[in-house]
């Protein structure tokens, strides 16, 4: 299943509606170029005072195994189940520091937006990029050893779509559930905390 819009209360572009993150992601490799791609889509993404504080580490099994299998070893084991054939991982980190030496408090947000904007280029490009919370943060530094002032957020994993039935009978289910999201009366508000946007 490549194909999986979101049923929203009004238009959005298909592009956004499109967009969602399957498990079922084949061994198929990603071209640089692709990855250059969803990098350089990352890097046009928006951030306060135009800091860019994301900074991305990329791994290809393609490219570089052994990087590849040093992350990989940092996923959760339920996420390292369904990334058992992925081509690419990702981890997004953000700089938490401004040039002068400040604390950059939307960096994080910053590097989110980027993010977005990778997944955003993935989708455009027919790939899956599935964003995970679920690694070792500490494991991760352990093994790259990040600066100090750089803050590890997330991993995404990249590919092309796979299979769906050579998913487990829990993953294949979640792959197949209707998608859904809280109505937006309960995420935004109109004027006053609490007061439901209609």
């Amino acid at each position: 299943m490549t194909e999986k819009i979101a049923p929203t209360e009004v238009a959005i572009d298909p592009l956004l509606a499109g967009r969602w993150s399957p498990r079922a992601i084949s061994n198929k490799a990603v071209s640089r170029e692709q990855l250059h791609s969803v990098l350089e889509a990352a890097r046009w993404a928006p951030s306060s005072y135009n800091m860019q504080p994301w900074r991305f580490l990329t791994f290809d099994r393609n490219h570089d195994e052994a990087a590849f299998q040093k992350a990989f070893a940092t996923l959760v084991p339920f996420n390292q189940g369904w990334n058992a054939n992925v081509p690419v991982l990702i981890c997004v980190l953000a700089k938490t520091l401004t040039p002068k030496g400040d604390v950059n408090r939307v960096a994080p947000y910053d590097a989110g937006a980027a993010g977005l904007s990778l997944t955003l280029q993935a989708h455009a490009l027919g790939l899956v990029a599935h964003q995970m919370a679920g690694f070792d943060t500490n494991a991760f530094r352990e093994a790259f050893s990040p600066p100090d002032d750089v803050e590890v957020i997330a991993m995404i994993a990249l590919g092309h779509h796979g299979d769906p039935a050579l998913l487990d009978e829990v993953l294949l289910e979640r792959e197949n559930a209707p998608r859904s999201r809280a109505p937006i009366g309960e995420i935004a508000f109109d004027g006053a905390w609490g007061k439901a946007f209609k």
